[in-house]
Order: structure tokens, then sequence, then C-alpha cells
């Protein structure tokens, strides 16, 4: 009875396949994580390795940082230290301690070489370098492409892997470079002048794996942003991880969040290529298919309207003969027809013969001239008589025939007529102008009555 009570009770996990359960767990659900706190318990064994106790007022946590990682960090942490840091959650299986495996640590809030990145980031942004119009654009099908990065470093890698993946005809042209520390800024500008120089590439990736803030300080340096900015090829900043920004991401043509991306940036996908050659040669292929029916039905229809020569050439000769024919029949009616047109034509112009004009005309102007001399005879008659009435009128009213009766105009020195007396003095000469001739004589006595009438 106890064997089979045994037997049902659910199998015991060791301590060993407990804490490697554990571990698997925490490293599937937290893959990389920022965690911020006050460091306690800083420890540096002779193996170089560092332990210390990240906390806040309730907790802590334990953490570990390599060598190999913590010989990046410019300045080590100390006691007491408010930092951040990264890295991965696990467990170390041997305790059983929950642990994080720190990969980068810098001072909590905004560190040195922050505000460094934020004063060049400004001073550069208010001269023009980031602004969109003076980047170039990234060629959409390169004949050859440049690297500037380290040539042991896992961004080379990376890129070479994913060009050789998605089109491995582009030839690529590695400037090697080391891409942390303080030679790297004057090895980076000397690669990328060499890359210009060079002059083989037509898109050029700068860029690097990931790191901390120091170890990415390189490519925030003023002189490689410079160096970018003034690059005639156009420009890919790959550097880091997806959430590092760096002063060479704004300068950049274009901005890939890690060198992997750069080069699925830069490279056409040849399996997208050989689709859209496959592609174009049906298109191809179908359109030449239905071209060359169309012909075949074209030629089809032409055989079949295709006639004997012969019975062409015979049915065109008769053809002729008829013209010939008509040609001939309708000539001798034109001319016929010109004919009985000219007859009439000179009958009628014999009926309209110019001598006949003429006499008739010049019987007329006879029978209009006689017409004419006797209606000017009767007009000039009427018109003397008319005259001599009016004569006859005038001389009537006129002053010489006043004069006639005796009468006279006397005027002064001065030629003016007088009708008064005492218009003149006595001793005045003047002038009586009478029907034959005039009188000169001189005033003796002016009387103002009529006492001579």
């Amino acid at each position: 009875m106890n064997n089979v009570l045994q037997d049902v009770r659910p199998r015991a996990l060791s301590v060993s396949e407990l804490n490697r359960q554990a571990r698997h767990l925490l490293e599937s659900s937290f893959m990389q994580v920022w965690v911020e706190g006050e460091l306690s318990g800083f420890s540096r064994p002779s193996s170089g390795h560092w332990y210390f106790s990240l906390k806040d007022r309730k907790c802590q946590v334990r953490c570990a940082m390599f060598r190999g990682m913590n010989r990046h960090v410019r300045t080590p942490p100390k006691e007491g230290d408010k930092v951040r840091i990264r890295g991965k959650v696990t467990l170390y299986e041997n305790r059983g301690d929950f642990q994080i495996i720190v990969e980068h640590v810098e001072p909590a809030g905004l560190g040195a070489l922050q505000q460094a990145f934020e004063e060049l980031k400004r001073r550069l942004h208010a001269e023009g370098l980031f602004a969109p119009e003076r980047k170039k654009a990234v060629p959409a099908l390169p004949t050859h492409i440049g690297v500037v990065t380290s040539p042991t470093g896992a961004a080379i890698h990376d890129i070479l892997t994913v060009l050789s993946r998605r089109c491995p005809a582009i030839p690529v042209t590695l400037y090697p470079t080391t891409v942390q520390g303080q030679p790297a800024t004057a090895e980076i500008v000397r690669a990328i002048e060499l890359a210009q120089t060079h002059g083989a590439a037509d898109v050029l990736i700068i860029g690097r794996g990931g790191g901390s803030l120091e170890d990415l300080w390189c490519f925030n340096e003023e002189s490689v942003a410079r160096a970018i900015a003034a690059c005639s090829i156009p420009t890919v900043s790959a550097v880091g991880h997806e959430t590092d920004v760096t002063i060479a991401d704004f300068v950049a043509d274009f901005r890939a969040p890690t060198p992997s991306a750069a080069a699925e940036k830069v490279s056409p996908d040849q399996q997208d290529l050989l689709r859209q050659l496959k592609d174009r040669e049906l298109r191809l292929t179908n359109a030449a298919r239905r071209a060359l029916q169309r012909l075949h039905t074209y030629l089809e229809h032409i055989t079949a309207r295709l006639r004997d020569p012969r019975r062409e050439l015979l049915e065109k000769a008769q053809r002729l003969d008829d013209l010939e024919q008509r040609l001939g029949k309708s000539v001798f009616e034109h001319i016929e027809r010109s004919r009985v047109r000219s007859t009439h034509l000179l009958q009628r112009l014999s009926l309209q013969s110019p001598g006949k004009q003429l006499a008739s005309h010049r019987e007329l102007l006879e029978r209009s001239t006689l017409q004419l001399e006797k209606a000017m005879q009767s007009l000039l008659a009427a018109r003397q008589e008319k005259l001599e009435h009016t004569a006859g009128t005038l001389n009537v009213v006129s002053p010489l025939a006043t004069l006639g009766r005796g009468y006279a105009i006397i005027r002064d020195e001065q030629g003016n007529i007088l009708r008064n007396a005492p218009d003149v003095a006595v001793g005045d000469r003047i002038t009586a102008s009478v029907a034959s001739g005039s009188l000169s004589a001189e005033v003796k006595t002016v009387s103002p009555d009529n006492t001579w009438l």
C-alpha cells in the first residue's frame, strides 16, 4: 500500500533543476533592463570582476559586472554613488542568488558626457548640420558599399552577413578604424576621408556595435560629426543598439538603429529583385506571345486577301480597255457639245452686233441733241426776258435815276454824305455828285429849314 501511494506522488525537482528552470524563466522574461539605485557593498577581487548591490529605500538586488565589460568604464563607481545600470536578469544557480549581469553602468542624472552631448547637439543644430534639406538620398541600387568600422568588431560581421544574404553581388570595401577610446576619433575622420579619396563607394556605412555612452563617445566628437557632414558620399549612421543615439545619427544622411539595419537599408533584397525579374520576364513573354499572335492573325488575313497576279493583271487590262472606250466617247460628246454651244454663241453675238448697237445709239444721240438745243433756246429766251424785267425794276430804284431827275449827293471834305444843313459850317468845302460828274463848292450860308422848296 505504501508503494502504491509512493508511485502517485509528483516527482520532486532537485535544487539544481529548480535553480536552472528559474534562471531560464528569468532570462526569457527579462531580456535587458535599465535599473537605477544606490550602489552598495562594492568589491573588486583579483579576478577584475565587480560585485555590488543596487538598492533603494525598500529593496536591493545583487549585481555582477565582469572584467570584459567594466574595463570600458572610464571612472569606476564608488560606495554610495547613485547609478543607472543596463544588464540581464538571471539567477546564480550555485547559491540560488537572484542577480543582474551588468553590461553598462553610468552616473544617474545628467552626467558630464551627457551635458557635452547636449551642448554639441545644440550648436551643430544651430549651424544647420541636421537640416533635412542638406541630407543626400541613399541610392536604392548601390554599385559599391563602403564601411567605416572596426575590422574585428561584431558590427562588420553583422553587416557582411546581411549583405551576403540579401545581395552578395555588391562589392564591399572596409575602411578600418578603431571605434572606441581616444585615438578612435582621428582614425574615424581619416577613414571617412579615405573613402572619399578612393571614390569607389556610392554609399558609406559608419558605425559599431552597442556599448556604454563612454564606449560610443567617439561618435559624439565634433570632428567626426563635421567629417560626416562634409562627406560627398551618402552616409548611413549605424552606431550601437536601437536605443543608442549619437551626434553622428543626426548629421548622417540616414540613421539606422543597428549595423544590421544599415546593411538592410543600403542593399536590395536579391530575392525581391529575382521575383521582380521573373515577374517582368513573365509579362514580357506574355506580351511577346500576344504580339506574335496578332501578327499571325494579320498574316492570315493578308494571305486570304492575296490574289493571283495574272488574274489581277487581266482584270486591270480589261478595266483599262473599258476606261479607254469611255474616254473616247466622253471626248466625242464633249466636242459635240462645244460645237453646238459655239453655234449658239455666234447667233447671239450676231444679234448683239456692235454695228447695230452703234446705229441705234447714233439715232438716239441725234434726237437727244435736237431736244437739248430746243430746250436751251427756250430757257435762254425766258432768262433774257426775266433779266430785262429785273433791269427795268432796278433802274426805277437806282440812285442814278434819282440823280437824273436833278438830285445831288453832297459830301464833306472827309467824304461823309451830308443829310442835314447843321452838319457843315460856313466856309467848309463840299462836293456835290450829280447825274453826270461832280461839283466842288464853298458853303456861304447855312439855313436849317427848307425855305428853298
